[in-house]
């Protein structure tokens, strides 16, 4: 009895341990990701400078950055369920690097904005590989923790990244911070080659799934209502935290004559603390169904934040704590987000799905970046924080009005 005992706990420990493995190198690349995302707001106006631009212009190249990641993200979800993940996230890691060195070293605005649209194309492989590798090797029963640190690695990469940005360019110029993230982006790849043989080569598929029809029956999924809601909904979080993340910087300067210093750590506070409200939310996330209501939760708190930051000139320390405490309960949504996502996912469609709902985010992308720039070039700052107020009270509605899976989920163990 006990030695039958033991070889359960001796079981376990081995399931764990190769769980934390597969979780700790895709946390590692979606960090490198995540640090893409943040490269350019922190010198928004030192590269705009330098090329001589607008707003809108700088902005132009995070838009076409979406549009690549929109039009390529599904069909890379598709790449993933066929070829398997771990090929795909490699090849991403590099393409990305190539991409930013592009962008940093050939001279040019229109060399900027190529590379820029070479990263979008490498960005289309992160969500689907990321979520494909996770959905389809973690124990359900760390599932929700699994996505939490997954986001977290994201979030970390984002607040890190204002900070040693700003570093590098201090030491390089603003070529020399982005040639910095290429650095990253290599290393992390070189990793996975060495490391990944955890991860699976292809994802299972279901036995019954027939492969004649994959494609016909992968878009009618897609296109079935609970996907498509969950498409809306990570539109309207693109649209709510771009005007946060990209432009609450410069805008807090515009309205309240906010300095750049105190934004810009208000800004790190807001991204480093939604990393640590991830984890919470992953904890969350595994003790309760009710994921729509922890949603609930935390855009009433991060509409709340928003109205403060548009309208209320407060001082350094308490803008600080504000957009920190937002950034903690905006975090703590995101495993409850993917969880909804996955409730809703056969076996073996995992690549495509989440490559298709997570491209709400590149869509959310080609729109944002263009909306709030165009209020900042005419004056018109606040509005950003009225549109963010919106998107955030629109995506509360889609989740809390969302139809609950019914019967036993398809991905429980």
């Amino acid at each position: 009895m006990s030695s039958t005992s033991e070889s359960v706990r001796a079981r376990a420990d081995v399931g764990w341990l190769r769980d934390a493995r597969i979780i700790s190198i895709v946390a590692i690349a979606h960090f490198v990701s995540h640090v893409y995302i943040m490269l350019l707001p922190p010198i928004f106006l030192l590269v705009k400078d330098h090329f001589d631009a607008s707003y809108a212009e700088i902005a132009f190249a995070i838009t076409i950055y979406n549009v690549m990641s929109a039009l390529l993200q599904t069909p890379a979800g598709f790449l993933v369920d066929r070829i398997g993940a771990r090929v795909m996230l490699t090849a991403g890691l590099i393409f990305s690097g190539v991409a930013i060195c592009i962008a940093a070293l050939l001279p040019g605005y229109w060399f900027f904005l190529i590379g820029y649209a070479l990263l979008g194309v490498a960005n289309t492989v992160y969500h689907p590989a990321d979520y494909s590798i996770l959905s389809a090797t973690i124990d359900g029963k760390r599932m929700g923790k699994a996505f939490s640190v997954h986001t977290f690695a994201g979030y970390l990469g984002s607040g890190v990244t204002p900070a040693m940005v700003v570093a590098a360019v201090a030491i390089w110029g603003w070529n020399g911070g982005f040639l910095v993230a290429a650095v990253l982006s290599f290393a992390a790849a070189i990793l996975l080659m060495v490391t990944g043989s955890v991860l699976p080569r292809a994802p299972r598929r279901a036995a019954a799934a027939p492969r004649a029809g994959d494609g016909r029956v992968g878009w009618k999924l897609l296109l079935s209502g609970p996907i498509l809601r969950n498409l809306l909904f990570f539109f309207c979080l693109a649209m709510a935290n771009g005007g946060i993340q990209t432009f609450s910087v410069v805008s807090l300067g515009a309205i309240h004559g906010t300095s750049a210093e105190v934004a810009n750590i208000g800004l790190s506070g807001f991204l480093l603390f939604s990393a640590a409200g991830v984890l919470l939310g992953g904890i969350i996330a595994d003790r309760t169904p009710h994921h729509e209501r922890v949603a609930a939760i935390g855009f009433a708190c991060t509409s709340t934040m928003a109205v403060l930051l548009g309208w209320v000139d407060m001082p350094a320390a308490l803008l600080i704590f504000v957009m920190s405490l937002g950034g903690l309960l905006n975090g703590m949504i995101q495993p409850s987000r993917d969880m909804m996502v996955r409730a809703v996912t056969p076996p073996g469609s995992f690549g495509k799905v989440f490559g298709f709902v997570t491209t709400g985010f590149n869509l959310g992308g080609m729109v944002a970046p263009l909306t709030y720039a165009w209020l900042m070039d005419h004056g018109r700052p606040q509005m950003i924080y009225a549109i963010v107020v919106v998107f955030i009270l629109l995506a509360l509605v889609t989740c809390m009005t969302r139809r609950k899976p019914e019967g036993v989920p398809t991905w429980t163990h």
